[in-house]
């Protein structure tokens, strides 16, 4: 099975000169994460990559990472500093999704932005937290309960007007994240049916628990495994992640599923030139 290379689409390279260098350089396929807003608001962008992949002479996979069951903060007016030590409440210092009331637990820790900051529980009634490690949250950043996951419909409203016009935008794929079992992948497949889009295929997103356990019954139902290392990471110890990137990685070869590996590939390359040792080894 060969290998393709993927890539996010964002405000740093929705133009048409960026786009095609990297077409250039062999991406063959993009995502387009749209937990921050619908399909259309992105059409801009996808002129951009039509364009592109015009002038390369190339054509790419459009995959679409829907909002699904995960949890995400709201809209902030200015990205928040948070210092570790203070105290905060929940949905006054930052909105948080309705699902978190009556649902957290004394000594719950929240992991927002990947993990990147991370608040502990302190009174779940009053919806007080403690930080406990600082830093700079930004709206909509993603926000898990640590070896726990909370009860969420597989598909949101908006995933459903975007799977309406995905045909109109030419996707060709969506990403389901946070995949819990074969009930979500048949709840996806439904509304694909629903949606005269059906024709799109599935990539499953590994990154929580249950996920990582049900494997063996998502596996039949998706077109593409997607090891999802962001949340993953936060849903296990840190030093756990390769060997459930590994065991993941055998299933779905066993089973000759493809399989996709996610979240931080490159991530030094943000701030350098040339990617780290580690980073190199672990795309291999």
């Amino acid at each position: 099975m060969t290998g393709k290379l993927y890539g996010t689409l964002g405000p740093a390279c929705a133009n048409t000169d960026t786009l095609r260098a990297l077409l250039r350089a062999g991406m063959r396929g993009v995502r387009l994460n749209l937990s921050h807003g619908p399909l259309e608001e992105r059409a801009p962008w996808l002129e951009s990559l039509r364009r592109a992949e015009t002038a390369e002479g190339v054509s790419c996979d459009l995959l679409i990472d829907l909002q699904g069951p995960e949890l995400r903060v709201g809209a902030l007016f200015a990205p928040l500093t948070l210092r570790e030590g203070d105290t905060l409440t929940l949905g006054e210092a930052f909105p948080v999704p309705p699902i978190l009331t009556g649902n957290l637990q004394d000594g719950d820790e929240l992991l927002l932005d990947d993990g990147a900051l991370s608040l502990r529980v302190l009174d779940a009634r009053a919806m007080t937290c403690r930080v406990e490690r600082g830093g700079v949250l930004r709206s909509r950043k993603s926000l898990a309960v640590a070896g726990r996951e909370l009860p969420a419909s597989a598909l949101t409203e908006m995933d459903m007007e975007n799977l309406s016009r995905a045909r109109e935008y030419g996707v060709t794929a969506l990403m389901q994240p946070f995949v819990r079992g074969a009930d979500d992948l048949r709840a996806v497949r439904a509304a694909l049916r629903e949606t005269g889009a059906q024709e799109l295929k599935i990539f499953a997103k590994i990154e929580n628990m249950t996920g990582l356990h049900r494997l063996d019954e998502i596996l039949p139902l998706a077109d593409v495994v997607v090891i999802a290392r962001g949340d993953l990471g936060n849903a296990m110890p840190l030093w756990e992640l390769p060997r459930a990137q590994t065991l993941i990685a055998s299933k779905c070869r066993a089973a000759k599923r493809p399989f996709m590996v996610s979240t931080q590939m490159l991530h030094s390359m943000h701030h350098a030139a040339v990617p780290t040792r580690a980073e190199v080894t672990d795309v291999y």
